[in-house]
């Protein structure tokens, strides 16, 4: 396999940019400001990462205005988010709802698009409800059309960014039972729509999200976004690439974890020599490493099956998210445990990483789900 070295490079400038811009926008001192305000409005940084930086087209064709990045764009630009604790609207809005409105052209998704793009939108992905367990056919939310438009009705959970959104991508069944493939569609809600009723709330690591109740609520006809009863490969797709997106947010997360714990060690004295001189912390230092690297190596080697069939792509997905997940344990419960009591503080930033990290290991699934996915597919192989 050969290397895009001008790629490389754009990427690399494209992460260095906004390192630099989050560090002078959204320090660890804003952040607290921001958790402690919690305004059901998009971060302050926002505007800037559009207006000042224009990447939030990145990953985005060209043609619909963006710099023709790919996913090896969000993977860049969530990384260097997760190293702030800035993944949050990002994830919601470019990663899946950007992602699924430039699969569906159209007059209706192209405006659209260009708003997120330009920063005047922003999108929140509500799929999961409060009994659907992860399974994503699990949709109980009916849709209903009559010629002109649709009516949706239904509650949805957990919905990430739901608080700071413009608008909502809902999937609704329009037919069948309840764990069908088939009959599950999306459509686009704009936030302020009558019967709309969104509780938001903050999350234990301090993202915004909100549980969703929809009642009578009437959307146009161009708001279905493809062939309706269709779009569970849609969702499928777009989890998919949410959860590899968050497993590179973990890569920034923890590498934030790891160089803070190295500073403390090498600070923090016992018998008058730093414990980095310890050699049973020297062994957890070198265990935090190895879990690090080997996240890091499994999450970029499936950008190449991102483009592939359905079931290598989620094979490929879920297995990195596994490493991830134990990449998050290991580096995490280290770096508290190395910092000691104050490791948990919330004056300290290693406690909002870890509970960042502790979070994602979960947020499209927990290890034993995504286990259970891997041996279901290997098994439809053999």
């Amino acid at each position: 396999m050969t290397t895009d070295t001008s790629h490389d490079d754009t990427l690399a400038m494209l992460s260095d940019s906004l390192a630099r811009y989050l560090e002078q926008h959204f320090g660890f001192a804003q952040r607290q400001r921001a958790l402690a305000e919690a305004v059901d409005a998009p971060p302050a940084f926002w505007r800037g990462l559009s207006r000042e930086l224009g990447l939030l087209g990145a990953a985005l064709p060209e043609a619909q205005g963006g710099l023709g990045g790919g996913m090896a764009a969000h993977l860049a630009v969530m990384q260097t988010l997760g190293a702030a604790l800035a993944g949050e609207p990002y994830l919601a809005s470019l990663v899946i709802g950007a992602g699924l409105l430039q699969r569906q052209p159209g007059a209706f998704s192209d405006a659209l698009l260009a708003d997120v793009v330009a920063g005047r939108a922003v999108l929140a992905f509500a799929h999961a409800e409060p009994d659907s367990r992860n399974e994503r056919a699990q949709v109980r939310t009916r849709l209903v059309g009559d010629g002109q438009g649709y009516e949706i009705n239904g509650r949805k959970a957990v919905v990430h960014a739901a608080p700071w959104a413009t608008h909502l991508i809902v999937s609704a069944r329009g037919s069948g039972a309840v764990g069908d493939a088939d009959g599950i569609s999306l459509v686009v809600v704009e936030r302020h729509a009558p019967g709309v009723q969104l509780r938001p709330y903050a999350l234990r690591d301090g993202t915004r999200a909100a549980e969703l109740r929809l009642e009578g609520v009437r959307v146009p006809a161009a708001a279905l976004l493809g062939r309706e009863g269709a779009a569970l490969p849609q969702i499928e797709q777009a989890l998919d690439e949410a959860t590899l997106a968050v497993c590179a947010e973990a890569l920034g997360v923890l590498g934030r974890l790891l160089a803070d714990t190295l500073d403390y060690v090498r600070q923090r004295k016992q018998f008058g020599v730093a414990i980095a001189s310890f050699q049973v912390v020297q062994h957890r230092l070198a265990d935090m490493h190895m879990a690090l690297a080997q996240a890091d190596a499994l999450t970029h080697a499936v950008l190449d099956a991102m483009d592939g069939p359905a079931p290598a792509r989620a094979r490929a997905v879920s297995s990195a998210l596994v490493a991830v997940a134990q990449a998050c344990k290991a580096v995490g419960q280290g770096a508290v445990q190395l910092h000691g009591g104050m490791g948990m503080t919330e004056e300290l930033a290693v406690g909002h990483y870890f509970r960042r990290a502790t979070l994602i290991a979960t947020q499209f699934g927990p290890v034993s789900w995504h286990l259970r996915r891997v041996a279901g597919l290997e098994a439809a192989q053999a």
